[in-house]
């Protein structure tokens, strides 16, 4: 993945130097940068990209007027970048090809972890990386265990019963411990990158969550917040067996 070729398509060039900043020290090594819609048709043009970052406010043709054109070239997915948040302007990329939108003011490593996302997903697809096959795995928290492969959360060593998609909110948290994601991105990771975001249902979940693994609800000390960033599961030096 990390070999992935990459375009960032933004007239502010000190964005797309930033972001060609940020994933470098991410592991990204080949990331390009086009100012212009004419710079970004010129590059897909001679080189296969396997992700496209198009902003939608460019001189002369905008983002979804190159989108189409771009999808000439290319079938990796192509990630508006946009100040435009309402869902006709989402409906209106969706409709010209694009895959996903990342609402500016955007924090940038909620852009690596879309960018990540999608590039499994387009890499698995066209077979270019092997899907990753996970021994049985118990995610053991001290206080409850999750066992992958039984589908099952014991808390306090009972079984406890878990909704499919509060079941699945916990197994991406247990697998990712000990890390921040915003409402956004648990949304994406859950409920799919094409859904609208709602940040109610997530905090809906949030709480079913703790009222079934947390000694006191209303304390957390597992599923913690991080004020103004988002959540994180904590792992009190338990590991995975």
């Amino acid at each position: 993945m990390l070999h992935a070729q990459l375009l960032v398509v933004d007239d502010e060039l000190a964005i797309g130097k930033m972001l060609r900043t940020v994933l470098s020290k991410e592991g990204f090594e080949h990331v390009d940068v086009a100012t212009s819609a004419e710079d970004a048709l010129n590059a897909c043009q001679n080189k296969t990209y396997d992700l496209i970052l198009l902003d939608v406010m460019l001189p002369g043709k905008s983002g979804v007027e190159i989108c189409p054109l771009l999808r000439v070239y290319t079938n990796a997915p192509i990630l508006f970048l946009t100040a435009k948040n309402t869902d006709l302007d989402k409906l209106s990329g969706f409709a010209v090809g694009a895959d996903d939108y990342i609402t500016k003011p955007f924090h940038p490593l909620e852009v690596v972890a879309r960018i990540k996302a999608h590039l499994r997903r387009y890499l698995q697809s066209t077979k270019r990386e092997p899907i990753a096959v996970n021994p049985t795995t118990v995610y053991d928290f001290g206080h409850f265990q999750l066992d992958e492969q039984a589908g099952e959360v014991r808390v306090a060593n009972k079984v406890v019963d878990f909704p499919a998609q509060v079941y699945q909110l916990l197994l991406f948290l247990c697998q990712n411990p000990n890390r921040i994601f915003s409402k956004q991105q648990l949304y994406e990771h859950v409920w799919g990158h094409n859904s609208f975001s709602d940040d109610n249902t997530v905090m809906v979940h949030i709480h079913r969550i703790r009222e079934r693994i947390e000694p006191i609800p209303s304390n957390p000390i597992y599923l913690v917040t991080i004020r103004g960033l988002g959540y994180k599961l904590l792992q009190r030096g338990a590991k995975p067996v």
